[in-house]
């Protein structure tokens, strides 16, 4: 159990030593947004804005403090990918192990 949480921890850390990497693109399908940028340590979301009725998109990086309402934000790794990537499915299968041992 004491190798879960190191790990888990471990995990964590280098996550965020590494800095936050987001997809980024302008004026795109948003099928074909693969670039990947590794944010500057003030924009800790990322984001993706897509106006209605149209099919062009936005993605890059953000800060919090200005998430807009027409935009979707969200924090992790790459996590305005229209797909779950590697790291979100690896985080949400521990999030869900470690639900299921302490409830």
């Amino acid at each position: 159990m004491m190798q879960l949480y190191r790990a888990l921890i471990l995990f964590m850390v280098l996550g965020t030593a590494c800095g936050l990497k987001c997809y980024t693109c302008g004026g795109v399908d948003p099928a074909s947004c693969t670039n990947i940028s590794t944010c500057p340590d003030t924009l800790n979301r990322c984001f993706s804005k897509k106006p209605e009725g149209g099919n062009l998109v936005t993605k890059g990086c953000q800060s919090s403090l200005t998430c807009s309402p027409g935009m979707n934000c969200c924090e992790g790794d790459l996590c305005n990918s229209a797909i779950p990537t590697g790291s979100s499915v690896f985080l949400l299968l521990v999030s869900s192990a470690i639900t299921s041992l302490f409830l």
